[in-house]
C-alpha cells in the first residue's frame, strides 16, 4: 500500500469536510435556516441521476454527479458568491482560481488533475454533462424558493430580469427543466408578488 497516496487522500476528504461550513442564501424547505454548500451538492447530485432522462443531449450520470460534488469545493477558500451579488462577481473568478490551485493540490497528482479539470469542465460549460451541471445548480435553489413561498426572493427585492439573467443558460442543458421551472416555480410567486415583475416571463428570449 502507497502511504503517502493515502495519507493524501485522507487530507483532501478531511478538508473538504470544510464545504459544510459554506453557508448559501437559499433557504431549505420550511425556511427554517439557509442550506449549506455540502446540502447543496448532495441534492443536486440525487437531482441529476433522478432526472438526467430530461437532458437536451445524452450525458454520462456519474461524470455529471462528480462534477456537481466538487464544483463548490473552491468556495472552502472563496466563500460562497451570491447570484445576485455583483460586486462579489467582480473578484469571484480570481478566488476560486486560487482556491482551486491549493484545494485540488492536496490530493495525489493524477487525481488533482482528474478533480481539476472537472471543476475547470463545469466552468466552462462546453460539454452535455457541464450544461446540464448547470441546469441542476440553478434549478435546486428555485426549487426551494418556491418550497419557502419565495422567502430567499421576496426578502431581497429580486427582479425577474435578474432571475431570468441567472437562468440565461439553464435551458441549454435541459429545456423541459427550464420550462417547468418557469411554469411551477416562477409563475406562482410572480402571481404573489414575491418577485419583482419587471419584463414578461412568457416568451421571454433569455438567451
Amino acid at each position: 500500500m502507497d502511504n503517502e497516496r493515502l495519507e493524501q487522500q485522507m487530507a483532501f476528504c478531511l478538508e473538504i469536510d470544510k464545504e459544510k461550513f459554506i453557508g448559501r442564501q437559499t433557504y431549505l424547505t420550511g425556511a427554517v435556516r439557509r442550506e449549506n454548500d455540502a446540502e447543496h451538492a448532495w441534492h443536486m447530485a440525487i437531482m441529476t441521476i433522478l432526472l438526467s432522462e430530461y437532458a437536451n443531449e445524452e450525458i454520462d450520470v456519474l461524470r455529471t454527479v462528480t462534477m456537481l460534488l466538487i464544483h463548490d469545493l473552491v468556495e472552502i477558500d472563496a466563500g460562497d458568491t451570491y447570484a445576485y451579488d455583483e460586486e462579489g462577481k467582480k473578484t469571484q473568478k480570481a478566488r476560486e482560481l486560487a482556491a482551486a490551485d491549493r484545494i485540488f493540490q492536496i490530493l495525489p497528482p493524477d487525481q488533482g488533475k482528474k478533480f481539476r479539470e472537472i471543476w475547470e469542465e463545469f466552468e466552462a460549460q462546453n460539454t452535455p454533462e457541464s450544461r446540464f451541471a448547470r441546469t441542476m445548480d440553478n434549478l435546486q435553489p428555485m426549487m426551494l424558493n418556491n418550497a419557502t413561498d419565495g422567502k430567499s426572493w421576496a426578502d431581497r427585492g429580486i427582479r425577474l430580469s435578474q432571475i431570468l439573467g441567472r437562468n440565461r443558460n439553464t435551458d441549454k442543458g435541459s429545456k423541459a427543466l427550464w420550462e417547468y421551472a418557469k411554469e411551477n416555480f416562477l409563475q406562482p410567486n410572480l402571481d404573489k408578488g414575491r418577485i419583482v415583475e419587471d419584463v414578461p416571463l412568457n416568451g421571454q428570449n433569455t438567451n
